[in-house]
């Protein structure tokens, strides 16, 4: 009798001991398998043809060597708009969803494109029958700009400060200087014509040097390169 009794005992806490390990593995594969994922860094989007719809997000003001306001660029919801000093409308950039920059003026009027490819950005007519300009990144990180037939008018040659401007004579016609947050656009005298302290590339700085484009194709050809980040 107490074998059966000593047996009757043993029995329940034996299936007891297997209930209890059954539920402490079962509890330690849902928490290995619940195990939070590290979720990815959120980074802008780029939209079509690789452009950064955020490259700026405020006003960009421009400024003549006294301190002065020459103009500005101010980011829209469809582009930018090229102001004066006292906020009138100089030309409107409207950026369509394939990338493409449409130049207007303050009537609405159509004066030409910027059109985006990888590596190089061209300069249309009106009725993008003709290419104007393109602006071509070189393999060395030097960049031309070329008449719509390849007869070359400026060389941007990389240097420590920023850019030179050169003519395919390689005289020295501009410097973009990029110091303690400062973008200055210089002539061969170093004396500064433009200058900016906001969000903008020195390279996107460097088309307002362009002295063969008027000056809402300048602001076209910039806004394009800053939107791209110059690449």
């Amino acid at each position: 009798m107490k074998i059966k009794k000593i047996r009757f005992i043993l029995i329940p806490l034996f299936c007891l001991n297997l209930l209890l390990i059954s539920c402490n593995n079962t509890k330690t594969n849902t928490q290995e398998t619940s195990s939070p994922v590290a979720s990815p860094e959120k980074t802008s989007q780029p939209s079509q043809n690789g452009q950064q719809t955020n490259s700026f997000t405020e006003k960009v003001k421009f400024k003549l060597e006294d301190g002065n306001e020459a103009f500005s660029l101010k980011p829209k919801e469809d582009g930018a708009k090229l102001e004066s000093p006292d906020g009138k409308e100089i030309a409107r950039l409207n950026l369509d969803e394939t990338g493409k920059i449409k130049i207007k003026d303050s009537k609405d009027k159509v004066l030409g494109y910027v059109v985006t490819k990888a590596g190089y950005w061209k300069l249309e007519n009106a009725d993008q029958t003709s290419e104007l300009f393109i602006l071509r990144l070189q393999e060395d990180g030097d960049y031309k700009l070329e008449t719509g037939d390849n007869k070359e008018v400026y060389r941007i040659k990389k240097r420590d400060y920023g850019f030179e401007i050169e003519s395919p004579s390689k005289q020295s016609l501009y410097k973009i200087k990029s110091k303690d947050g400062k973008i200055s656009l210089r002539n061969s005298s170093d004396q500064t014509i433009l200058s900016t302290k906001d969000q903008f590339l020195p390279i996107a700085v460097t088309c307002f040097s362009f002295d063969v484009l008027n000056q809402q194709q300048q602001a076209g050809l910039a806004y394009a390169v800053q939107l791209s980040q110059g690449k």
